[in-house]
């Protein structure tokens, strides 16, 4: 099987300080890639836009100058954390049925009457009576 290189490689541009990159959507799920988007907003200025049918170009704008160099690691950085979140998201729905079984028991499950006033007072009774009693005299009383 032959791979065409060029289809391996991340497609982006690269501006003055900022970083374009098409993401399909056939790929990666939306969910994965605004999970990728959040991550880069405390270094950059993140816009989302919608060129085409199944499409998504992320620019990320860098908030400090940067070189070409660092834009190219910045687009490998957001390439790695999209397929991050597009493995969080791929198990996410592979276990949604658990997590559903598992609150549904937690919430909806009858559980046991809570015990009385009087159901505590004898077993804080019983306690007390159970260690014996004993009574301090001070040392000056003879």
């Amino acid at each position: 099987m032959q791979v065409d290189p060029a289809e391996t490689q991340l497609r982006y541009a690269v501006g003055d300080r900022v970083v374009v990159l098409r993401v399909d959507e056939t790929l990666y799920p939306l969910d994965a890639i605004y999970g990728a988007a959040y991550i880069f907003i405390d270094r950059c200025f993140v816009l989302l836009s919608r060129p085409a049918d199944q499409q998504v170009d992320v620019r990320l704008k860098t908030k400090e100058a940067a070189t070409e160099a660092e834009l190219e690691k910045l687009a490998g950085e957001f390439a790695n954390e999209l397929l991050n979140q597009a493995l969080r998201h791929k198990l996410a729905v592979a276990t949604m049925p658990i997590r559903e079984q598992y609150m549904s028991r937690a919430f909806f499950v009858p559980r046991a009457a809570p015990p009385t006033i009087d159901a505590i007072l004898a077993e804080l009774d019983a306690e007390e009576l159970a260690g014996g009693v004993e009574v301090q005299v001070p040392w000056k009383q003879r």
